[in-house]
């Protein structure tokens, strides 16, 4: 473009409102905590709050108490929100709802859990052409889109918009990045994870950045210990050949990345980074045993921290850090989105320690 474009990024994806027990259950709490999160719009966030880009998002809420209630959270995230869809209520939630979920964070032995009420959401009906793309990239400028597989998966329109969006994008010259993140739920009554997959096939020829690895095996928790001072060496050397032959079918693809996880506990964790960028490997440096506050959204926090690195500074062993260092931030407080600051990303990416800041 010949002029500044209005945003750095936008989010195409579901925006739900989490209802957070605290330390408690969700089947004996009382009172809960609301928070805003969505795969897709917690990228948008927290590289607005944090690394201070221009973001909006690209989702559609039921015009009731809730919607405004939600758009209000987004509103002190800093995300633009004008370009939100607002869908008439109609007074019971039959035609149109705005989602809910419910996460209580887990403790040691017990692990984190989430009820997703999101049938018939708003953001699930956003269909083919209720978004001008070509104006949106063409006109008011947009540096970076960002979408995933959670909205991809809501239903066969949010399929189709995904791919319009991104088809558009690419005639744009817009970066394009895609979180895989698979859900069973959200599959299971639409062919499973071999329907997933090969929409993402189908969306992969326009994607430049893709978070995740293709696999052909649904994604399974738990990871292979081994005797390397490196705690992740078998993950990453895992992970390598698929990368390999991701790009060799997909040359598009200028980066692949992917977050490293070992589970102790709900609330002790290893945690890591990889990225494959245009040939390269870049590892972040390893948090063993990183105790954790809430778990939800860090990867989404991984992403913001890499989009910045890759956009910002074209840095690929920068934005792992910085993901990876994001990420982590984000697992010590509590909600789907961080808190952190940059200088506290930079130092903890750097190497920095929890010491007292007076």
């Amino acid at each position: 473009m010949s002029r500044q474009p209005a945003y750095d990024l936008l989010s195409l994806g579901e925006v739900l409102l989490r209802l957070d027990p605290g330390e408690g259950r969700v089947r004996t709490s009382r009172q809960f905590t609301a928070w805003e999160g969505g795969g897709e719009y917690n990228v948008a966030r927290g590289l607005r709050r944090c690394f201070g880009l221009r973001t909006g998002i690209l989702t559609a809420f039921a015009d009731n108490e809730i919607g405004r209630l939600t758009e209000d959270l987004i509103l002190q995230g800093g995300v633009d929100t004008s370009l939100i869809k607002w869908v008439p209520y109609d007074g019971m939630g039959k035609r149109v709802r705005n989602p809910i979920n419910f996460t209580e964070r887990g403790f040691g032995v017990r692990g984190a859990k989430g009820s997703v009420d999101r049938g018939n959401s708003a953001a699930s009906q956003i269909k083919p052409g209720d978004y001008d793309f070509d104006h949106l990239f063409g006109t008011l400028g947009c540096r970076w889109l960002h979408t995933g597989g959670i909205f991809a998966g809501l239903s066969e329109d949010t399929a189709q918009v995904t791919i319009e969006a991104c088809e558009a994008a690419k005639r744009h010259g817009v970066t394009v990045s895609y979180d895989l993140n698979y859900r069973p739920s959200l599959w299971q009554e639409r062919g499973g994870f071999p329907a997933a997959q090969a929409l993402n096939r189908r969306l992969a020829p326009f994607i430049d950045v893709m978070i995740g690895v293709l696999s052909d095996e649904p994604p399974t928790a738990g990871a292979v210990k081994t005797g390397s001072d490196d705690i992740f060496a078998a993950e990453d050397a895992a992970l390598r050949p698929q990368i390999e032959r991701l790009v060799a079918e997909f040359p598009n693809l200028s980066t692949i990345a992917a977050t490293l996880r070992r589970v102790h506990t709900a609330s002790v964790n290893d945690w890591g980074a990889l990225c494959w960028h245009r040939g390269s490997y870049f590892r972040s440096r390893n948090y063993p045993r990183f105790d954790i506050l809430d778990r939800i959204g860090a990867g989404d926090s991984f992403v913001a921290g890499l989009v910045h690195g890759l956009l910002v500074s074209n840095d690929p062993q920068k934005a792992v850090d910085l993901g990876a260092a994001h990420g982590a931030l984000a697992m010590t407080t509590p909600g789907d989105t961080s808190m952190a600051t940059l200088p506290e990303v930079e130092k903890l990416a750097s190497g920095g320690d929890a010491k007292v800041q007076r």
